[in-house]
């Protein structure tokens, strides 16, 4: 069993910048593949970003891309998700995630759901 917290959740403004934070506990996430997503109020969730157990492979949606950064520290057991140039539609409930499927194509169709999923963390972006 995976257990994963989220933390680095705030309120920016729009143009300004925040670091997520997902770590894991239960098990090492070297062999796991982890990502986020993000569920705005009335919006269904959507996918963000994704990275492979190695760090070596990383997939996001159109909407982040240029933007945002998908990282991990295997070492520390802890994901990470930097994001610049914050829009007002960024602002959401963000959700780490993890799975131990290999494959990043996956991350962004609506069947698929990760094995584990972390509590949310809020962002808020004021224009």
């Amino acid at each position: 069993q995976v257990q994963l917290v989220e933390s680095g959740g705030g309120l920016v403004q729009a143009g300004g910048s925040l670091r997520l934070s997902c770590a894991a506990s239960g098990r090492t996430l070297n062999n796991y593949v982890m990502g986020w997503f993000r569920q705005a109020p009335g919006k269904e969730r959507e996918f963000v970003a994704a990275i492979s157990w190695s760090g070596g492979s990383t997939y996001y949606a159109d909407s982040v891309k240029g933007r945002f950064t998908i990282s991990r520290d295997n070492a520390k057991n802890t994901v990470y998700l930097q994001m610049n140039t914050l829009k007002p539609e960024d602002t959401a409930v963000y959700y780490c995630a993890a799975d131990l499927s290999t494959g990043l194509g996956k991350w962004d169709k609506s069947w698929y759901s990760p094995d584990y999923w972390g509590q949310g963390t809020q962002v808020t972006v004021s224009s």
